[in-house]
C-alpha cells in the first residue's frame, strides 16, 4: 500500500470520527437541551405561580383580619415552600435523583427541630396566642404565675408590666400551659366585699346605710342591681356581702372609696365593726 493510500484512509477515518462526534453532540443536545429548556420553564412558571398563590393567600388572611405579624410570616413560609418544590421539580426534570436530596433536607429539618425544641414550643404557642387572642395589648392578665398589663405579644415571648411598673418577659409556652385570667376581658366587673356588723346593732339600718352610699355613687351601675345581704353569722359579727357592678376602669376606685365611706358613716351612726374576738371562760378549782 502506497503512502498516498494510507493518508487517504486515515483522512476517511478522521472524517468518520468527526461525523460520529458531531452526531453524538447533536443527539445529546437534542436530548438534554429539551430537558434544560423544560427545567427552565418549570422554574419560570413555578416562581410566577408561587407569587400569585402568595398574593391570594395574603389577601385571604387580610380579609379575615389575621394579625399582621402572622400574615407576613405565613406568607413567607408558603412562598418558601413553593420555591423549594419548584426547584426540586426542575432538578428531577434534568434526570437528577432527588430522593436523597429530599432525605437530606428532612434530616436537617429534624436535627434543627430537636435542637430548637424549646424555641419551637414557644413559637407554636405564640402563633396560638395571636390567632385565638385570649387577651390583647392593654389587658390586665394573670397567666404563667404572673399578673400585669400586656405590653406586647411576640412570636416567642409575651411582655407584661406589673402595677408597680416592673417588666416581666414570659415564654409563650408557659402562658399556654397554664390558666389565663383576663381581668379586662369585659367592660364591667363586680366588686365582692364582706363587712362585719356587731350582733347588737340594727342590721336593717346598717344595710340601708350601705345601700344609700352605693346609690349616691354615680360610678356604681344600676343594672345589674346591687346585692347587699347577710351571708354569715360569724364568731364575733354578722357578715354582709356587698356586690355592686361597676365599669372595669372604676373597680379599685369604687372599692377604696366605699370602704372609707362606710367606716366613717358607721362611726357616725353608732354601728360597730367588731374585732375578731372570742369568749374565754376560766374555771378555778377549789383546793380541798
Amino acid at each position: 500500500m502506497t503512502e498516498g493510500e494510507i493518508s487517504q484512509k486515515v483522512s476517511l477515518v478522521n472524517q468518520a470520527t468527526e461525523a460520529t462526534v458531531v452526531e453524538k453532540m447533536i443527539e445529546a443536545l437534542s436530548l438534554y437541551g429539551m430537558k434544560i429548556i423544560a427545567a427552565v420553564l418549570i422554574i419560570v412558571v413555578g416562581l410566577w405561580i408561587s407569587k400569585i398563590i402568595k398574593g391570594c393567600f395574603l389577601k385571604t388572611l387580610q380579609k379575615k383580619k389575621v394579625d399582621p405579624t402572622l400574615v407576613g410570616f405565613f406568607a413567607s413560609m408558603l412562598h418558601g415552600g413553593l420555591v423549594i418544590f419548584v426547584f426540586i421539580s426542575a432538578i428531577s426534570k434534568l434526570g437528577v435523583q432527588t430522593a436523597s436530596f429530599v432525605a437530606v433536607i428532612g434530616a436537617a429539618g429534624l436535627a434543627v427541630g430537636l435542637a430548637l425544641q424549646g424555641s419551637l414550643s414557644n413559637f407554636a404557642a405564640g402563633i396560638l396566642l395571636i390567632l385565638f387572642k385570649p387577651f390583647k395589648v392593654g389587658n390586665f392578665v394573670k397567666a404563667g404565675g404572673e399578673a400585669g398589663v400586656i405590653v406586647e405579644v411576640g412570636i416567642f415571648t409575651t411582655e407584661m408590666k406589673t402595677p408597680d411598673n416592673v417588666q416581666i418577659i414570659i415564654p409563650n409556652s408557659t402562658i399556654m400551659g397554664s390558666a389565663i385570667t383576663n381581668v379586662s376581658a369585659h367592660p364591667t366587673r363586680r366588686i365582692d366585699m364582706t363587712l362585719g356588723v356587731g350582733y347588737g346593732d340594727d342590721l336593717n339600718k346598717a344595710k340601708q346605710i350601705m345601700e344609700d352610699l352605693l346609690a349616691a355613687d354615680e360610678r356604681v351601675l344600676k343594672d345589674p342591681v346591687v346585692t347587699i345581704a347577710v351571708a354569715n353569722l360569724g364568731d364575733s359579727s354578722v357578715e354582709f356581702v356587698i356586690r355592686p357592678w361597676v365599669n372595669s376602669a372604676d373597680y379599685w376606685a369604687v372599692k377604696f372609696d366605699f370602704t372609707k365611706a362606710v367606716k366613717e358613716k358607721f362611726d357616725a351612726e353608732g354601728i360597730s365593726i367588731p374585732y375578731p374576738q372570742s369568749d374565754v371562760h376560766v374555771f378555778q378549782e377549789k383546793s380541798s
